[in-house]
């Protein structure tokens, strides 16, 4: 395959994904109006409230009645766009038994994940009806907390195995970027990536006592020593510029800006359905309707931050290696295996990239004196 025809193959992997993305979002908002407008949602709650004589069940029962629901009407998009189209290119040798087994995973982590951060919502609205979507928000803000610190240590063992880097030489000299960049790690693990994914990928997870370097091992075993640095003086960058404190600070604005609005103006819409307030169950689609339509508003300027960090980080990492050149053939390579779409239309850029694209930042590498 010559680099036009791989270049052609990328482009419309992405253009497939960005369109799977549109697709999905539109359906989900459908399915809302259609469960909310012919009153399924407030039959249901009044099925499972007459069925529970325990109230504080009645909504992990709906959730999961509706969580079911959704999960069955959009596998087939599902298995489409994560399974399928990922044979189809080339990036996963994964079985279908495994495939389900993770997707069972997910929807039990999804689902108890959400329980909780909705179960804290309904108690925060009935206990503080005029403050709820400021308290919420910040409940919402500590929970993405713990989330990152317990990301190494109970959730991504769900999905991987990893195990510590057998490469000395390899950990000795990450150790090393680490303490010249004056940043604490606990240790260096390989992941069993492939097993998923052929995609390359690394990453630095964790708060305090589980900080970690991971290296998938598609990653670990295509790209040189000095590759493999170049990439991590980037996510050790992040750290250093303390873009993740930021992103979490911008996330809570976010999320206030969502509450805030949905306190102000939720009234209105519920006359719509015939809901009468948002404590009633009933109108929970409603409110993951909301979050899903000023998701869409919010997104493009947490995506332009979000290229901004990046870029930075880039600069950094730069700095701190000095290996532009690596830096160079790292992203080539990391693009080349991810089918990443190197040079998008500025609209696709705007609304989907949260990182700059491959030839912008080979561009500032090159640049880089």
């Amino acid at each position: 395959m010559n680099k036009e025809e791989a270049l052609d193959r990328a482009k419309r992997y992405s253009h497939i994904k960005y369109a799977m993305t549109i697709i999905e979002i539109i359906y989900l908002l459908v399915l809302i109006l259609l469960f909310e407008s012919l009153g399924w949602s407030k039959g249901l709650v009044l099925l499972l409230s007459s069925k529970i004589s325990l109230n504080f069940l009645v909504f992990p029962a709906y959730l999961l009645i509706i969580t079911v629901l959704y999960y069955i009407l959009n596998l087939p998009l599902n298995i489409y766009r994560s399974f399928i189209l990922e044979h189809k290119f080339g990036l996963t040798k994964q079985k279908i038994t495994d495939w389900l087994g993770d997707q069972a995973k997910g929807f039990i982590l999804s689902y108890i994940l959400t329980a909780a951060l909705f179960g804290v919502f309904y108690f925060i609205l009935k206990n503080s009806p005029l403050f709820w979507w400021l308290i919420t928000a910040l409940v919402w803000l500590f929970f993405s907390i713990v989330i990152a610190r317990i990301l190494p240590v109970l959730i991504i063992p769900i999905f991987f195995k990893y195990k510590p880097l057998t490469d000395n030489s390899l950990k000795d000299r990450i150790i090393a970027l680490a303490k010249r960049m004056q940043v604490k790690i606990m240790d260096v693990f390989e992941i069993d990536f492939s097993k998923k994914t052929l995609k390359g990928n690394a990453a630095f997870v964790g708060w305090g006592k589980t900080r970690r370097v991971i290296l998938a091992d598609t990653l670990k075993d295509k790209y040189t020593n000095d590759e493999i640095e170049v990439i991590l003086a980037h996510e050790f960058a992040h750290y250093k510029l303390k873009h993740l404190i930021k992103l979490i600070l911008i996330n809570a604005l976010s999320t206030i800006f969502m509450f805030y609005l949905i306190f102000k103006t939720s009234s209105f819409v519920l006359q719509f359905f015939n809901l009468s307030n948002l404590e009633d169950l009933a109108a929970f689609p409603i409110i993951v309707m909301y979050m899903t339509l000023l998701g869409l508003i919010t997104q493009p300027l947490e995506n332009f931050l979000s290229r901004r960090f990046e870029k930075d980080a880039d600069r950094h990492a730069l700095m701190v290696t000095g290996a532009k050149e690596a830096f160079i053939s790292m992203m080539n390579k990391l693009s080349d295996q991810n089918l990443s779409d190197r040079k998008p239309h500025p609209l696709i850029k705007f609304f989907f990239f949260d990182h700059p694209p491959t030839d912008e930042r080979i561009e500032l590498a090159k640049s880089y004196k």
